[in-house]
């Protein structure tokens, strides 16, 4: 669909977008204590169309969370607990033979957990590669293949996978292939203590926090159409891309710390979700166009996990925020 051109519907829509996401913030706020950041960067995943990796301690919130916004969203919620013996047909279906009521029988597909809208994948890094090969099918082409059968997966799909930063044993590495599909990152860290008391009295006490449904997936496609409809000028794209080139040692626009400790930058994916995010920004500002400051806004969880170190790196201490505000330092802002 075209950009809007006529500013009133520009506004309307803009309006729109801004009341559908705060009635589902607020709802999810009643159970979900503090992490703002976090839950914007959850929200903007899941109007952007895109999927979110919460890494965080456990005890923290993160299926909380998620199992949360499946309460508040009308949609096909189901959640997946990986583990290391747990194989594909698993999580996304298998044939079976089956009685019919004829007495005959016949083979008919029993669907997993990954035939859902909105899917909770816990502990990803415990799942084998494998396993994790059939995850990257659902997140990229949306669809799963059985046997020579292909099903297609029904939009809005979404996936938000969470892992351990700190547990090693029995877990598999996410390949760069499948972080590169998650539009954001998100770092889930500790409550404040303030925070604590608030997290107590809702999990200690006999009051139960009711959850209300106040979306749909009908809704959440419109606002997609919304977010695709909002322009972004030539120089905030010239800046996005540039930022994502700048990840990429040897690049003309790569700092010396990017061509010291960086292995591998950001692929177009990056470009993408800096976009598609910074679109989330504008909207939530009450603008129906992409600033460079809803850029700089994303830069992290749009790149944090597609910048891999190379040893010196690793040697250093040196993580992968740490590139991403190097580069937006380095990175000119260009005149809008």
């Amino acid at each position: 669909m075209p950009a809007t051109a006529d500013p009133e519907i520009a506004r309307q829509q803009a309006e729109a977008f801004r009341t559908a996401y705060d009635n589902i913030r607020n709802q999810v706020s009643r159970m979900i204590v503090g992490q703002e950041e976090v839950l914007e960067g959850v929200l903007t995943a899941l109007f952007a169309g895109g999927h979110v990796l919460l890494e965080g301690v456990p005890g923290i919130g993160k299926t909380m969370l998620v199992r949360t916004l499946g309460e508040a969203v009308s949609l096909d919620f189901s959640r997946i607990q990986f583990t290391p013996d747990m194989m594909p047909a698993d999580i996304r279906g298998t044939e079976v033979l089956m009685a019919t009521e004829e007495g005959s029988q016949e083979v008919r597909f029993r669907q997993g957990p990954l035939v859902a809208n909105l899917v909770l994948a816990d502990e990803i890094n415990r799942a084998t590669p494998k396993t994790q090969s059939a995850l990257l099918e659902a997140m990229q082409e949306k669809q799963i293949s059985v046997g020579n059968k292909t099903i297609a997966l029904q939009e809005p799909y979404c996936v938000m996978a969470t892992q351990n930063p700190v547990e090693q044993e029995g877990t598999y590495p996410l390949p760069e292939a499948q972080l590169d599909r998650f539009l954001f990152k998100l770092i889930v860290g500790y409550p404040k203590e303030d925070e604590y008391k608030t997290i107590l009295n809702r999990t200690t006490s006999g009051d139960d926090v009711e959850i209300e449904s106040v979306s749909n997936g009908e809704e959440i496609l419109k606002m997609r159409d919304t977010i695709r409809n909002v322009p972004v000028p030539d120089p905030v794209q010239t800046y996005a891309v540039r930022l994502v080139i700048a990840t990429q040692p040897g690049s003309e626009f790569a700092p010396q710390i990017v061509n010291d400790t960086v292995a591998m930058g950001s692929s177009p994916r990056g470009a993408q979700s800096l976009i598609l995010a910074g679109k989330v920004k504008a909207l939530l500002s009450g603008r129906f166009s992409v600033s460079c400051d809803d850029i700089k806004e994303v830069a992290l969880p749009a790149l944090r996990h597609r910048v891999l170190l190379n040893f010196r790196g690793q040697s250093d201490a040196v993580n992968a925020d740490d590139i991403v505000r190097s580069v937006l330092d380095s990175v000119e802002t260009p005149r809008e």
